[in-house]
């Protein structure tokens, strides 16, 4: 499961910390490989669960980013 996914009665308790994001990153580049791996057999539609998670964990982290925006400018100096 996803580390981006909180069910409904947790949402906007959980803490968002670097470790956190880290994780969401490194599972993020495992979901890619993933779906280029069955890209590359020919099985693209097995791949869609996969999207759809990294998706999600894409909104996410661009949530966090939007919230936080002299974090975001201070990590591009």
């Amino acid at each position: 499961m996803s580390v981006a996914y909180v069910s409904d009665w947790l949402r906007g308790k959980a803490e968002v910390n670097q470790e956190t994001i880290q994780r969401l990153l490194e599972e993020n580049d495992q979901l890619i490989r993933c779906i280029v791996e069955y890209q590359n057999k020919g099985r693209a539609n097995e791949c869609i669960q996969y999207q759809h998670v990294l998706h999600r964990n894409l909104i996410y982290l661009a949530t966090i980013a939007d919230a936080n925006p002299t974090s975001a400018s201070k990590a591009m100096e």
